[in-house]
């Protein structure tokens, strides 16, 4: 990894690279997604199952879109039982965190006759999309859990999931448990942006949902962001990152081991240690180095690293702190003494993992806080996955005869101001009357 010293134009040239390299979206596949959504819109699953027979499943049949009881049921009989039992451990930690998130309805009434308030209700239905892992060898069960979990506990009646298929048709055993074992009503095997298409609009054989949440590729995520205002979304999820802030005493081999572990996502993932000591800067740069020739996916962690990933070296700590809330990275680990004291100095992340034992992949995997966070800097305005994702808020407002006498003279007076008569006269007819 290269070394930069910060501030310096060489290491702000690199930063802009790594800040902007974000959410762009091609006209072509702009395009080529718009027409994917019309055709499933229009032909529902007909188009749908063209679709799959043209990426992932050339044999697949309209009948079995749907994941059947007995496909569930052979998943089942097969299930390791160390697999369970981390499972099960997942399951509970993160149905403990999410649990917390939890609001309820609230009113509040005053002596002139007024209640206001606040309905909190769960949608009825939601989709989680899964992507399909390398053709179904790599089941993303994580992506499983974090989706469906905090839907559960909201309360969200029917909760469904979609995934590719494999060649053959079917669906990683793996992904299968999970899903039953966390609630999902209805799986289907679909994909891509035809999945999210049938999600949002229904076909004959997938239901419509009111919220769709979960990562994919840059169609699942166009999908997204052209069907949301028809259907609610979590976010719009870019490539993954993660940021270190490390003084001179952190162990090199753990940060470079952590950093690999995004760069290993994808091409396009940054992976940046900012650190006020300089011999630290290059035992992490040497680190990586040698982690990387054995690394399975030695490739495109190679590549993540020589266009996006970084080490800045700055005079002070305060200076890295500032400097990670100008990125706003998805996850901030603190390798620092005392991390918990730094904590007052974070404004913009979508996670902290605190400490040298406190990895990244504690996060993704079993800890309980959603790992499903904002990207490409949007921490400075987003949050991870909720509870709150699948609720919806209603005002409750009622006014007695007194408290509308009270306040008749202002609703009309603010009501002329923006010339808006018919409103004042909805107040005045009361008043006459």
């Amino acid at each position: 990894m290269k070394i930069y010293a910060f501030p310096s134009p060489q290491a702000e040239k690199k930063l802009d690279t790594i800040v902007n390299r974000g959410l762009g979206f091609k006209a072509k596949d702009v395009t080529a997604v718009k027409r994917i959504l019309s055709d499933v819109r229009k032909d529902k699953d007909k188009a749908l199952v063209r679709y799959i027979n043209r990426f992932d499943a050339p044999g697949l049949t309209i009948d079995a879109l749907r994941v059947s009881k007995t496909e569930i049921s052979k998943a089942r009989a097969h299930a390791d039982k160390a697999f369970l039992r981390s499972l099960n451990k997942a399951v509970r930690q993160i149905e403990d965190f999410h649990r917390h998130q939890l609001q309820t309805s609230w009113f509040t009434t005053n002596t002139s006759g007024t209640m206001l308030g606040q309905l909190v209700r769960p949608v009825s239905t939601a989709a989680v999309y899964v992507p399909g892992g390398r053709g179904g060898q790599t089941p993303l069960i994580s992506s499983v859990l974090m989706g469906c979990i905090p839907a559960r506990i909201a309360g969200v009646k029917h909760i469904a999931i979609t995934t590719p298929p494999t060649k053959t048709g079917g669906i990683n055993p793996h992904l299968l448990v999970t899903a039953q074992k966390v609630g999902v009503d209805t799986i289907y095997k679909a994909g891509s942006a035809w999945g999210i298409g049938a999600l949002a609009y229904g076909t004959e054989t997938v239901q419509p949902v009111d919220v769709i949440v979960g990562p994919g590729n840059i169609y699942v995520t166009l999908a997204k962001k052209l069907v949301s205002g028809t259907v609610g979304i979590d976010m719009l999820a870019g490539p993954s990152e993660v940021l270190v802030i490390a003084d001179g005493k952190a162990n090199p081999d753990y940060i470079a081991a952590d950093l690999l572990s995004q760069a290993e996502h994808d091409p396009l993932s940054s992976a940046i240690l900012i650190t006020v000591s300089k011999e630290l800067a290059q035992a992490v740069s040497m680190a990586v180095r040698n982690q990387l020739r054995s690394l399975a996916r030695r490739d495109v962690a190679e590549k993540s690293i020589k266009a996006y990933g970084a080490v800045m070296v700055v005079p002070r700590l305060t200076t890295a702190f500032d400097l990670a809330n100008r990125i706003a990275p998805e996850h901030l680990e603190l390798h620092v003494e005392e991390p918990v004291q730094c904590l007052g100095l974070i404004n913009n992340a979508g996670a902290v993992f605190l400490g040298p034992y406190t990895p990244e992949p504690v996060g993704d995997y079993i800890a309980g806080p959603n790992h499903v966070l904002p990207t490409a800097g949007t921490a400075r305005f987003a949050s991870a996955l909720s509870v709150d994702d699948f609720m919806k808020k209603t005002s409750v407002l009622y006014y007695s005869k007194r408290a509308f006498n009270k306040d008749y003279h202002d609703i009309i007076r603010l009501a002329e101001i923006e010339g808006l008569s018919a409103h004042a006269r909805a107040v005045k007819i009361r008043k006459e009357g």
